[in-house]
């Protein structure tokens, strides 16, 4: 059994998804966001970054969203979230991974923690904007040409990475919805049954 360390509707969010979508046995671990669990010394000494989503697999830590996101897909291959390393779409599948978390999840990390820089939250906002909305673009045209999702006709966990961080822009001037096959990709992810679970559980009820 897995153990997951989140908090709801933050980065740990996917991995939690993956373990409904792939029915796989798991207890849930609240970490207190606002009364600061995350910087405490006994999180801290499983995740000494001090950010979740932490998974215990076999009674170690494991943490970072994007590689226990591919790494569960990968440990269970029956569930068919991801090409094997045979396979031809294997380099696009992590093609799509890396450049989720670097050209989408860490702008949007800007947009909503600008004081992370240390700078004006203004100007860090509106750069980390543009950012995001050119991101949005290019994913949007990957859908147009060559969906349904990011990997044509093949679901894959970068589907569930890229869902979640189109969440995290439903509060910014334009969000990735607004595009319209990103729109059409967002509602086609949260009609899948794990999705409402996963808010139930979650108590979550924004962008659902």
């Amino acid at each position: 059994m897995y153990a997951l360390y989140y908090s709801p509707g933050t980065a740990s969010l996917v991995v939690h998804w993956l373990l409904i979508e792939m029915d796989l046995a798991h207890e849930l671990r609240t970490v207190d966001i606002d009364a600061r669990d995350h910087k405490r010394a006994e999180y801290l000494a499983l995740n000494p970054n001090g950010v979740v989503p932490t998974l215990i697999v076999d009674g170690e830590p494991r943490y970072e969203a994007a590689a226990l996101a591919m790494y569960l897909a990968d440990r269970h291959p029956e569930a068919g979230l991801a090409p094997e390393v045979a396979d031809p779409q294997r380099a696009q599948y992590n093609q799509w991974m890396f450049n989720l978390t670097n050209t989408l999840q860490a702008p949007l990390r800007l947009w909503w923690y600008p004081s992370d820089l240390q700078a004006d939250d203004e100007a860090v906002r509106l750069g980390a904007q543009a950012r995001i909305e050119a991101a949005c673009e290019r994913f949007d045209a990957q859908l147009a040409q060559h969906g349904p999702y990011l990997l044509g006709e093949r679901l894959s966990v970068a589907d569930f990475y890229l869902t979640m961080l189109m969440r995290w822009t439903r509060k910014m001037p334009r969000p990735a919805h607004d595009w319209p096959h990103l729109g059409a990709f967002a509602q086609r992810m949260k009609a899948r049954p794990g999705f409402a679970t996963l808010y139930q559980r979650e108590g979550l009820s924004e962008w659902a």
